[in-house]
């Protein structure tokens, strides 16, 4: 911590009186600087303490000479008394006083050599701090970057190595917190995220310092450091530690992932393509958890960034899961797949199994088509039996069954509509009933020779031999494909 006003009126060897600004000593020291110019203005940074023995000055020039020093920024001013001055100038004093500059009297025993050396001590001291500081929080974020701590464990560390909070967005979503409260700036930093195109921006929120900053990734990720102050020299350079850090960790981890998921892929194509041995040796080397056979199987379809956290989910569950094409195929534990699905919502998926390592690509096949029919439906799962128990025409595009119906049916219904009978009706009947005549003309409430005459008149209209059992099957999907 850089040395203080206070600190060094506090040195007893030093001898040091007060006589103005008791109240501002808490102003640290940048450096301190000898100078007898009237005007030093040109050789000050500012943040110094002035030392002088007024050999320029008297009680006319004082004042002016004080504006300067304020003008200029120093922290405060050494008047060395016993050389050019018994005591300091009055109007420098009172001048110190408006205009609020510390003033200390240095007695004639005190060299100037002194004081600067008791500075120099500290800010050699202040800086050694720094170096220390930060090298071991570079440390300390390599550390956990490299470990079993990764991107979210790094956040964590540089919250408190800073003393704040720390977030991590993709655009302007978050996706890392530390501490997990700190999720509720997310939502008020998101238009100054969006005016940052690269680089830094500082601002105030909440009475809060804040600095977001992008990393140097493949997609557009942003660190949003808050702290009560303003970041010091250590804490900044501590923070763009953690940026380089992030940036690497987070591009390894993408890397890793598509690894991971490329690997999967080919596993599943194994289990496909029948290789069903190869593809758990295959997985039981890579070192994964290999679940238990049979299998339930899932196949979950929905938007491309709904299907990366589903995968991103399911990477600490005991589960196997993986990209199909435009979907997601898991194996497993299905409730720790459905829950998922649930809370990232958008998916819609299939269920079919269990099933052994050998039949995988049957409970694949039936869980995809259990898929499409939850995304037409708009429903969150639906099973590879409750979908085969629908029937045939669940298997078949309702548009592709209507207009089958509509070209197969099409005679008999051009005949009913001039009201010379109804054949449509009386071909059900009697298909429901399996031919028989007695039964179906009984339920029509005709004589039986009447729908035998019908049904001739329908196999002469569609040009079908009704004896056929094929053809028998094809008008009774048309017919019902038509309700």
């Amino acid at each position: 911590m850089a040395l203080t006003l206070a600190a060094l009126a506090a040195d007893r060897p030093l001898g040091l009186r007060v006589l103005t600004g008791a109240d501002l000593l808490d102003r640290p020291i940048g450096w301190v600087h000898p100078t007898e110019l009237t005007d030093p203005q040109a050789f000050l940074e500012g943040g110094e303490l002035l030392l002088t023995t007024g050999l320029a000055l008297d009680e006319e020039t004082s004042p002016a000479y004080v504006r300067r020093l304020v003008d200029a920024g120093v922290a405060g001013l050494g008047f060395g008394v016993g050389l050019s001055h018994d005591v300091v100038p009055r109007s420098l004093v009172s001048t110190a006083v408006s205009v609020v500059l510390p003033v200390l009297e240095v007695p004639r025993e005190t060299p100037f050599i002194a004081i600067t050396r008791a500075v120099s001590r500290a800010v050699a001291a202040d800086e050694y701090a720094t170096t220390v500081r930060i090298g071991r929080a570079q440390q300390e974020l390599t550390r956990t970057a490299v470990g079993k701590g990764g991107p979210a464990g790094v956040l964590r560390k540089l919250a408190k190595l800073v003393d704040g909070w720390v977030l991590l967005f993709e655009r302007t979503t978050v996706i890392e917190a530390a501490p997990a409260s700190a999720r509720a700036y997310g939502a008020s930093l998101r238009e100054e995220l969006e005016r940052l195109r690269t680089g830094t921006r500082a601002f105030s929120l909440d009475g809060d310092e804040v600095v977001v900053q992008t990393l140097d990734t493949s997609a557009r990720r942003v660190l949003a450091v808050g702290t009560t102050a303003p970041l010091d020299a250590a804490a900044r350079h501590v923070v763009n530690t953690a940026v380089s850090v992030l940036s690497l960790a987070l591009e390894q981890d993408r890397a890793q992932a598509a690894a991971r998921q490329a690997l999967r892929t080919g596993l599943l194509e194994l289990l496909v393509g029948g290789q069903a041995e190869l593809a758990l040796r295959v997985l039981t080397a890579s070192g994964a958890e290999v679940p238990d056979a049979p299998w339930s199987v899932l196949v979950f379809a929905g938007a491309p960034a709904a299907r990366r956290k589903l995968l991103t989910a399911l990477e600490s569950e005991p589960v196997f899961a993986a990209r199909w094409g435009a979907s997601v195929v898991a194996f497993g534990a299905a409730d720790a797949v459905t829950d998922a699905a649930l809370r990232i919502g958008g998916l819609h998926g299939g269920l079919a199994g269990p099933v052994s390592a050998t039949d995988f690509a049957a409970g694949l096949e039936q869980a995809e088509l259990a898929a499409g029919v939850a995304q037409a439906e708009g429903r969150l799962l639906v099973s590879a039996a409750e979908h085969t128990g629908r029937g045939l025409l669940s298997l078949i595009e309702p548009a592709v069954a209507q207009a089958f119906a509509r070209g197969l049916l099409t005679p008999l219904r051009e005949h009913d509509s001039t009201g010379r009978g109804d054949l449509e009706t009386s071909l059900r009947c009697w298909l429901e009933h399996h031919g028989h005549w007695d039964v179906a003309a009984a339920r029509l409430g005709v004589h039986r020779h009447t729908l035998r005459n019908r049904i001739r008149k329908a196999e002469e209209l569609l040009g079908r031999d009704l004896d056929s059992p094929g053809v028998r099957a094809e008008l009774w999907v048309a017919l019902q494909a038509r309700e």
